[in-house]
């Protein structure tokens, strides 16, 4: 079944190139293309596409704002947003705002799609320079209490914490499994419940979570997310 991608962008020859690139796949069709952010949270209800390739400097409504009506709905797409301007309140925001993904526009078209097909699954991208600021942002802040998170932290299992405290840490599935002992399955089904106690979309929201909470601190350079 392809994967249905909605794609958002004020620029209408990036919006057309991005939309070309993303329907020349077997595995993708696009199902609708959006010049503001506005029309993008109209089309997204109307279209219910998979993934929303979201940029974040538009009129009416910018791609931040749409991110986080668009991922506040029932039954959301996921959103990758990309954009030319690499800074951080552009990375912070859009993840907070529930987007699974944030990606530079002149990435590679291979990166884009993989991207795409990434954040489909419930995974996180980010561009190298984004993780790496994210993890310095949070290595330089001071320790907080882990006291005062949602009351369903207390519904986590230990082995659950331990599972969210690496997945903050920027580990894979396979690389979580070797250093707990356990198989991928258990630490997916891991991942799987302590999102749905949590009410989180998917792992970005959960390292979010987990450093403003104080659960984790950031790796020395090289992690990544």
């Amino acid at each position: 079944m392809s994967l249905k991608v909605l794609v958002v962008d004020d620029q209408g020859i990036v919006r057309a190139g991005f939309a070309a690139v993303i329907d020349a796949e077997d595995d993708m069709t696009v199902v609708g293309e959006a010049a503001d952010g506005a029309a993008a949270v109209r089309l997204a209800g109307e279209l219910s596409p998979d993934v929303v390739v979201m940029d974040v400097r538009m009129p009416e409504l910018d791609g931040i704002a749409a991110t986080r009506i668009i991922t506040g709905r029932e039954n959301a797409p996921r959103v990758l947003v990309l954009t030319t301007f690499d800074l951080d309140a552009y990375v912070f925001d859009a993840l907070r705002a529930g987007a699974s993904g944030f990606l530079l526009k002149d990435v590679h078209a291979s990166e884009l799609l993989d991207g795409i097909r990434v954040v489909a699954t419930g995974e996180s991208v980010l561009a190298p320079s984004a993780t790496r600021r994210l993890i310095a942002h949070y290595a330089s802040t001071p320790e907080r209490p882990n006291t005062d998170g949602p009351r369903e932290l207390n519904t986590l299992t230990t082995s659950q914490r331990n599972v969210l405290g690496l997945v903050a840490a920027g580990l894979n599935n396979a690389e979580i499994a070797e250093s707990l002992g356990i198989t991928v399955g258990t630490v997916k089904s891991h991942v799987n419940a302590l999102l749905r106690k949590l009410g989180l979309r998917d792992r970005v929201q959960a390292t979010i979570l987990a450093y403003d909470l104080g659960l984790a601190r950031p790796n020395p350079p090289g992690t990544h997310l």
